[in-house]
C-alpha cells in the first residue's frame, strides 16, 4: 500500500495510515456480520461511516510516499509500475479467495481497493515524469472536475452502453452499473473502485509531499489550512447542494422529531462513494490532512501501535481479510453449531442477504474486531522485525 524506502519516515503519516487500517478492519468484520452497510440506527450508520476515511487516505498517502521515495527517479517509476501490477495480481487471486473462500474464479471477481490502487500506481509511473507541481495540478483537476460529467448524462450513458463500456466502467463507473463480462461464459468483473477519481487523489498526495517535507512548523500550518479548508468547502457545497455529488441530499419529508433529524444527518453525511464524488473526498480527506498537523508529535502506546500498523500496511491487509473470515466461521460454529453456507458466498458485494437469524449484534461485531486487531498486532510486529533485518528484495513489495 505505501511505498517503502523513504528517506526519513514522517511519524504522522504512519500513525494515520495505521489508524485507517484499524478502522478498515471494522467494516470488513461488518461484511461477515450480516449487518447492513448504513442505517437505520446511528450505531450501524456510524460503524460504516467512520470507515469511509480509509480509501481516500490509502490513495493520498500512497502518493505522498511515492514523493518521499529515496532512490532515483527511474527507480521510482520502475517500482510504481511493478508494485502496481503486483497489487492487481494479488487482488484478483489471493484476496479474491480470502474474501470468498470459494473457487468460482471463472464467473465472479470483485476488483476492489487494491486493484484500483495498483492501476493508479501504474498510471503514476507515467505521471511522475512531470514536474511535481504539474502532477499536483493534474490531480486537483481530476478531483475537482470529474463531477462535471454528472451534467452530461447523454455522454455518460452512451459511453456506458457503447463499444468501450467495459473500459468506461473500469475508468469511471462502478459496480452499480453492472458487471463487465469478459466473455459470454465469464468471468464477470464487478468493479468496486474505478480509476477516476482515485488517480487524482494519488497525484494530489504526491504533490502534498512538498508540504510534509517542509520544516515542522510550516508543515503543521499548511496541513491545518488545507485540511480545514477542505472541510469548510464540503460544508458549503454539500449544505447548499451546489456541486460535487450526483444526487442531492435532503431532509426527508416523512417522519417527525429526532428520527427525521437523524435521517437528514445520515443523508448529509452520505455523498456518493462509487465513484467517489468531490463531496465525499472533501469530507474524508479534509479531516485526514488536518490530523497530520495534530499528530506530528504523537506519542504513547496507541501511537506506537498505530505506527507499527502503518509501517506494514500491505501485510496487514493481506492477513486481516482471511483472519476475519476465519473468525466469522468460528462465530457461526459457536452460535449455531454449524458453519453457515452464506460465509462462502461472493463477499463483499456479490453475496445474497444473510439467512434469517444470522446477523450479529454490534457488540459482537466490535468484540470480534478487537480480537482481530490484537492478533494482527502480534503478526505485524513479527513482520516488521523481519523487514528490519532483511531490507530489499521481495520484501519491498509486501
Amino acid at each position: 500500500m505505501a511505498t517503502p524506502g523513504v528517506s526519513a519516515r514522517i511519524g504522522s503519516i504512519d500513525v494515520i495510515r495505521g489508524a485507517v487500517m484499524v478502522l478498515m478492519a471494522i467494516d470488513h468484520v461488518r461484511v461477515f456480520s450480516g449487518l447492513p452497510s448504513g442505517g437505520p440506527t446511528p450505531g450501524i450508520f456510524f460503524t460504516r461511516w467512520v470507515t469511509h476515511f480509509c480509501a481516500p487516505a490509502f490513495f493520498f498517502l500512497a502518493g505522498t510516499s511515492a514523493f518521499l521515495y529515496r532512490r532515483s527517479h527511474a527507480d521510482l517509476r520502475r517500482f510504481l509500475l511493478t508494485r502496481g501490477l503486483w497489487l492487481v495480481l494479488l487482488e484478483l487471486t489471493v484476496l479474491r479467495f480470502a474474501w470468498k473462500f470459494n473457487m468460482d474464479y471463472p464467473h465472479y471477481a470483485l476488483p476492489g481497493v487494491i486493484w484500483a490502487l495498483g492501476w493508479c500506481m501504474v498510471l503514476m509511473s507515467l505521471l511522475v515524469r512531470l514536474p511535481v507541481r504539474a502532477v499536483g495540478w493534474v490531480g486537483l483537476a481530476i478531483v475537482f472536475g470529474h463531477n462535471l460529467l454528472d451534467d452530461l448524462p447523454a455522454l455518460t450513458s452512451a459511453l456506458a452502453e457503447g463499444p468501450v463500456a467495459g473500459l468506461w466502467k473500469v475508468l469511471y463507473l462502478s459496480f452499480f452499473q453492472g458487471p463487465i463480462a469478459l466473455s459470454s461464459a465469464g468471468p464477470r468483473l464487478v468493479v468496486l473502485y474505478s480509476i477516476v477519481p482515485w488517480i487524482g487523489v494519488m497525484a494530489a498526495g504526491y504533490a502534498f509531499g512538498t508540504v510534509v517535507t517542509a520544516e515542522p512548523a510550516r508543515r503543521r500550518r499548511w496541513s491545518l489550512a488545507i485540511g480545514l479548508g477542505a472541510v469548510a468547502l464540503f460544508l458549503v457545497l454539500r449544505g447548499l447542494n451546489l456541486y460535487g455529488n450526483p444526487g442531492h441530499w435532503r431532509v426527508p419529508a416523512a417522519g417527525t422529531g429526532r428520527a427525521r433529524e437523524m435521517a437528514g444527518l445520515f443523508a448529509f453525511l452520505s455523498p456518493a462513494k462509487y465513484p467517489a464524488s468531490l463531496d465525499f473526498l472533501l469530507m474524508t480527506l479534509g479531516p485526514t490532512i488536518a490530523l497530520m498537523a495534530m499528530l506530528d508529535r504523537a506519542s504513547g502506546v496507541v501511537a506506537r501501535v498505530l505506527n507499527l500498523f502503518g509501517r506494514v500496511p500491505l501485510f496487514f491487509y493481506l492477513v486481516h481479510i482471511p483472519l476475519i473470515h476465519l473468525m466469522a466461521i468460528g462465530v457461526s460454529l459457536v452460535r449455531s453449531g454449524r458453519v453457515s453456507p452464506w460465509l462462502f458466498a461472493n463477499h463483499p458485494m456479490g453475496n445474497p442477504e444473510p439467512p434469517d437469524g444470522y446477523a450479529w449484534s454490534l457488540m459482537l461485531l466490535y468484540l470480534v474486531w478487537a480480537i482481530a486487531v490484537a492478533i494482527l498486532y502480534v503478526a505485524c510486529r513479527w513482520f516488521a522485525q523481519v523487514k528490519a533485518r532483511r531490507r530489499g528484495g521481495w520484501l519491498r513489495y509486501v
